[in-house]
């Protein structure tokens, strides 16, 4: 038999080595395979490959108790074993040998503490019986020494297990020869040994059902002979004892005389126990008086005691320490002292608390010593309240003028300064603590430091912005486009449109970049520092969305580390009040900076008002990345810039679109209108401006843009009717030609494409037709005449109608058709004549064959129909004219 890999010490030792700091101890170990079902799904043995691993079993001893441990072990990609999962060998409730593996060597092992019981187990896979065997029964033996019950056994009979085991055991403890000598195992035989037998019947109880069984045997066979012994036996003794007691009869005399004896004496000891009795009772009573009297005497002592302990008590809640009292009515505020003003908040804070009733007894609550005490406190926390208050109003005002006093903490000319508060939150989070207390000692005190915090803040916040915004449009170098893009009068000035103005939006986007995450650190900041009970605006270590390369280093540093003095404000599910007053602050805190965002955006759309659509994108992905915070002014500013930055991009539009609709006006329009190419180098332009989602935007300027254009084109060809389809046809063609490229990836212009190619179609189809009755008038209504007979009178009789006789027809045919090689080349010059769009011939000629075949085929049908002796020039004979024109 092969060597099982529980006797191999290489992997024991790895296992060890796997573990190392653990203090568990390695009881067996053994390769496995693991899978999960493959047995019956042959069909997904790719997704379901046995994978090799090691099942270690380790023990844990910690005082009195032992630990046991299942450890999975995996291979790296070195080849060195690691830790993969970690079983606890307390939550095994179940092992299953798979019944679907035919060899028996897959089982399960079912853990009650798994998340997810709906996952299948992993499932392992054993070399062989022996190998399985020796695991599980391991296995149980550790359930049962160290948890003292087993788990549930599934598809084992646990008998044949524990024959298994007694075959086996001697084997189990082995040597491996190796350099250093012989190395017992240490798996003993106890390890390996399920006591089965101990749990079914013992070998002293099998002893005694073999004698009991024993003396049956005698009377199979023989019952009634059997019977007949056992009354005989019966019989035999009961006359034993009837004799037995006839000679005992002396003996019972004795014993009467001897209890009567007895009960003579025990009447005497009767009367002299009721004299005692009477005695015992009346020295009961004069005890019973003594220790009344001494009951009444303890009771009162203890009651003294407890009342001197309690007053004690009282006296000390009551007493006020004369440092907090003085730290309280006349401290400074400095930042050295802060230690001690905290400590007598905190004491002021828990001496009001001892002398509310659920603290302080109910009866003590109305006496007048507690009463004048608690008017004490109250007119120290209202004096700190005033002082500290006073204070902070002045310490706020104090900070903010003295870093606007510096100039060169604001951008200047030539520079670009970062806004950097983080000198100013340090200075801030020194009193954080200290409102946190002022909090708790007088909520309603928090609604001026507020005001006070927000209007001084707010002048350093717009100061910022302003300096920021004014020093980013100075240095930014952008040549302004002209806004009139769609007029005809603009001439050859289309190279300006060129220009890069790249570097407005990007101004655009750094000022979103520096301010957006500073105004959510600020909001955030705020609703710590003035103890506002809302979730975090900014997760702790978080980044606002959209700050890339500008982020702030110091977002760590919002975390106050607050949190946790009042246990109120770490509760979740906060006030909606608490929430609607916080943006109402935040207003104040912010209210006014918009105005520096939306010069930005004018001076941007004077630059270029096509870079709007690069600003919409640029705030849209701002805004999404802001849906979840709190910090409301922030979304209703980024809200506002978006409704005008497209304001302003609509502006611009309705602009073109008056352009446009002046072409109306002019009084004769031939050719390819101007605005059709200023529109695809418009249209192209904007396509590179896109950011984000701003699509809807642009597309929403294309409807409106070939809406007026297509209107105003229809309007100007109904000016001149006899040119309108030439005008039209050509108009459409241009549309298509400038847009085709861009109508391939842009659904919108795909759209308005197809829309130009129908209305072309239509025109040309007017057009040609116009032209072909023109030269071949009588020919088309000869053949619209017969037509129209055909529908009253049967064909037979219409040679027979005036006009359309056989002479008729003879004399329209030499008029029509002598020299028809002139009239097509007639139709071709007057094709030619008023189109503008030379490149637009060849396919509008080709059209005009077709159509002209077309006519003359259905012509030539009427003809062979109602005269079938006339002779015509052939649809062949016209095809091959036509080719040679």
């Amino acid at each position: 038999m092969a060597k099982s890999s529980a006797d191999d010490e290489e992997l024991r030792r790895a296992c060890e080595a796997a573990i190392e700091g653990t203090k568990q101890k390695i009881v067996m170990s053994i390769r496995v395979a693991k899978s999960r079902g493959i047995w019956g799904k042959s069909g997904k043995l790719g997704r379901h490959m046995a994978k090799p691993r090691v099942l270690a079993l380790s023990m844990k001893s910690k005082g009195q108790r032992t630990k046991a441990f299942l450890r999975v072990m995996k291979y790296s990609t070195g080849g060195v074993l690691e830790p993969a999962k970690l079983y606890k060998l307390k939550h095994l409730s179940k092992v299953e040998v798979i019944t679907n593996d035919p060899s028996g060597c897959t089982f399960t092992l079912g853990f009650d503490n798994l998340r997810s019981q709906s996952v299948a187990p992993p499932q392992w896979t054993m070399r062989n019986i022996d190998d399985r065997n020796r695991l599980l029964l391991c296995i149980l033996n550790i359930c049962k020494d160290v948890l003292g019950r087993l788990p549930k056994v599934v598809g084992i009979d646990v008998v044949e297990m524990a024959l298994w085991a007694k075959e086996n055991t001697s084997s189990v403890t082995t040597q491996s020869n190796q350099q250093d000598g012989p190395v017992a195992t240490t798996v003993t035989e106890s390890d390996l040994k399920v006591t089965v037998e101990k749990e079914l019947v013992s070998q002293a109880e099998e002893e005694d059902m073999e004698a009991l069984l024993g003396t049956y045997v005698m009377g199979i066979g023989e019952a009634e002979a059997f019977s007949e012994r056992l009354k005989r036996e019966l019989l035999a003794l009961e006359a034993a004892n009837v004799h037995a007691i006839l000679e005992s009869e002396p003996l019972v005399e004795e014993v009467l005389q001897g209890l009567e004896a007895a009960s003579n004496c025990v009447d005497d000891m009767d009367e002299w126990l009721g004299i005692f009795n009477v005695k015992l009772r009346h020295m009961r009573e004069d005890i019973e008086s003594i220790e009344t009297r001494n009951n009444k005497l303890e009771m009162q002592s203890v009651n003294n005691k407890a009342l001197i302990e309690e007053l004690d008590k009282l006296l000390e809640r009551l007493r006020v320490p004369s440092e907090y009292a003085a730290c309280l009515t006349g401290g400074p505020f400095d930042e050295a002292r802060m230690l001690q003003n905290v400590e007598a908040c905190e004491w002021l804070t828990g001496a009001l608390r001892g002398l509310e009733v659920p603290n302080l007894d109910s009866t003590y609550a109305n006496m007048r010593a507690v009463k004048e005490k608690r008017a004490e406190l109250e007119k120290l926390k209202a004096t700190f309240v005033r002082r500290a208050s006073e204070f902070l109003r002045n310490y706020f005002a104090s900070l903010v003028d003295f870093m606007i006093s510096d100039k060169s903490y604001f951008s200047q000319r030539g520079q670009l300064k970062r806004p950097d508060h983080a000198d100013l939150r340090y200075k801030c989070r020194t009193y954080a603590r200290l409102l946190q207390h002022l909090k708790s000692l007088d909520k309603s005190c928090l609604g001026p430091l507020r005001k006070a915090y927000c209007s001084s803040l707010n002048l350093l916040l717009r100061r910022e912005a302003r300096e920021f915004a004014n020093e980013l449009r100075a240095s930014t170098k952008a040549s302004r486009n002209p806004t009139v893009w769609l007029e005809a009068s603009t001439g050859g000035s289309q190279s300006g449109n060129s220009a890069d103005t790249s570097a407005v939006s990007d101004a655009y986007a750094k000022m979103l970049t520096i301010f957006i995450p500073l105004l959510v650190d600020e909001s955030s900041f705020f609703a710590h520092f003035m103890c506002f009970e809302v979730p975090a605006l900014v997760p702790p270590g978080g980044v606002a969305n959209g700050n890339k390369s500008g982020s702030y280093d110091d977002t760590n540093d919002d975390d106050l580390g607050i949190m946790d003095i009042d246990d109120n404000d770490s509760k979740a599910g906060k006030t909606s009040a608490d929430l609607q007053s916080l943006n109402e602050s935040l207003q104040d805190l912010l209210d006014g900076i918009q105005e520096d965002f939306y010069a930005v955006v004018d001076w941007a759309y004077k630059i270029d008002p096509l870079r709007c659509i690069s600003m919409h994108g640029i705030t849209e992905r701002y805004l999404s990345g802001q849906k979840a915070d709190a910090a409301g002014f922030v979304r209703l500013l980024l809200g506002d810039l978006e409704s005008r930055i497209s304001m302003q991009f609509s502006r611009f539009v309705d602009e073109a679109c008056h352009q446009i609709e002046r072409n109306e006006r002019n009084v004769r329009q031939m050719g390819v209108l101007s605005y059709i190419p200023r529109f695809a180098t418009l249209a192209t332009r904007m396509e590179q401006y896109i950011q984000g989602q701003s699509r809807d935007l642009v597309d929403q300027a294309y409807t409106k843009f070939v809406s007026i254009m297509f209107v105003t084109l229809e309007k100007i060809a109904q000016t001149d009717p006899k040119y309108a389809d030439i005008f039209l046809l050509e108009n459409y063609a241009a549309f298509q030609n400038s847009l085709y490229d861009l109508a391939n990836v842009v659904p919108t212009l795909a759209k308005f494409y197809h829309q130009a190619s129908e209305s072309y179609e239509q025109a040309c189809t007017r057009h040609i037709s116009m032209i072909i009755y023109y030269q071949f008038e009588r020919l088309f209504q000869f053949a619209r005449k017969i037509e129209d007979l055909m529908f009253t009178i049967s064909p037979e009789e219409i040679p027979f109608q005036l006009g359309l006789s056989k002479m008729d027809l003879r004399k329209m045919l030499k008029s029509s058709l002598s020299g028809v090689d002139k009239s097509i080349a007639a139709m071709s010059k007057k094709l030619q004549k008023n189109l503008t769009s030379e490149e637009l011939l060849p396919s509008l000629w080709d059209k005009c064959k077709k159509e002209f075949l077309d006519k003359y085929d259905s012509f030539a049908q009427l003809v062979a129909k109602i005269y079938p002796n006339e002779t015509i020039p052939s649809v062949a004979e016209m095809r091959d004219l036509l080719a040679s024109m």
